[in-house]
């Protein structure tokens, strides 16, 4: 043990209380050894540094297994996302085909007993979004869909499409794990809040009161929206945790690009301007283009039922073997 470990469990809300203890041992074991220099008082003082001793020895393993559990809490997969789809190339196309996705990530999430909520929401005038995020905790999700975030393609005909034209439009997703403990440390002063009403559902209060946060961090310039919480200090706390989320994204982005080439069986890069998947409707068919396999029944596909997709993602990470390869562009 030494000072730095002291002050690292002293700093660690879990382990302070053990910490304290541990330094009044020291501070004892201290006297103590001083006492133990008269003669008279060597072997009372041998006692009980002896006592002192075990007692410390109790301490230091109680804090290790602290310790360690944070450890493993921190490296084990997290348990909530934040999923947010924007709509891309393609106009209103775009928009609705984005707000497909969103119901299609929603009903898998509500099938596997994973809860949800909508963090924010911005739509166009035909009920599609340009953006929107939407929480999902439980066990297992990062698991599961760390591997949507990219560019998603839709190739089909438009309903306000007159002369029966297949349109190409695409929409981005991003998958960014909520964490207990976030690794991200953002200063205060770099970050700019403005609220204001929340709308839709909620009830009276929720529109009279300024409780949805839209929060920039300048440095990054990334700007989140919450409108899910109740309180405008709900909001705040979960936009903050949103922001931490997509920078820890940012980061882990680049470091997968920097060393995407020494993966063996990687799936993609995590990009998000990456084009991971067609959904082609004319041919009721939708591919993977990382690992080069398709599945047919795109309704069914759309309502949620994506887990085929997602077991073939998990077996391609541990073995690194794709499927027959695709006729698709």
């Amino acid at each position: 043990m030494n000072t730095v470990d002291l002050e690292n469990w002293k700093a660690n809300p879990r382990t302070a209380f053990l910490a304290q203890s541990y330094e009044k041992l020291l501070a004892d074991e201290a006297e103590t050894r001083a006492l133990s220099a008269d003669p008279a008082m060597k072997e009372m003082a041998d006692h009980e540094l002896a006592t002192i001793q075990e007692q410390k020895v109790a301490i230091e393993a109680q804090i290790h297994e602290i310790v360690a559990a944070e450890k493993a809490e921190e490296d084990a997969p997290p348990n909530e996302i934040v999923l947010e789809v924007r709509a891309g190339a393609g106009g209103d196309e775009a928009a609705l085909f984005a707000a497909e996705l969103f119901d299609m990530y929603k009903h898998f999430a509500e099938a596997k007993g994973w809860s949800t909520k909508i963090v924010d929401e911005s739509k166009n005038d035909l009920g599609g979004y340009k953006e929107a995020s939407l929480e999902i905790k439980g066990r297992g999700v990062y698991e599961d869909l760390r591997w949507e975030t990219g560019v998603h393609r839709v190739q089909r005909v438009p309903e306000t499409e007159k002369t029966g034209r297949i349109h190409t439009s695409t929409a981005s997703v991003a998958i960014m794990p909520i964490r207990k403990k976030s690794k991200i440390v953002i200063n205060p002063t770099d970050l700019e809040v403005e609220t204001s009403r929340s709308g839709g559902k909620g009830g009276q209060n929720v529109n009279k009161v300024e409780t949805a946060v839209r929060m920039t961090h300048k440095p990054s310039g990334i700007v989140v929206r919450s409108t899910a919480e109740r309180s405008q200090n709900a909001n705040k706390e979960r936009a903050l945790s949103i922001i931490q989320a997509k920078l820890e994204a940012l980061q882990a982005e680049a470091e997968m690009k920097k060393f995407a080439e020494l993966r063996s069986g990687q799936i993609g890069t995590g990009d998000r301007s990456e084009k991971i998947r067609t959904y082609n409707f004319p041919q009721d068919r939708v591919t993977d283009h990382r690992i080069k396999e398709s599945w047919h029944n795109l309704p069914n596909i759309m309502s949620g039922k994506i887990a085929p997709i997602i077991d073939a993602l998990h077996e391609f990470e541990r073995t690194g073997q794709a499927g027959a390869a695709s006729d698709e562009d």
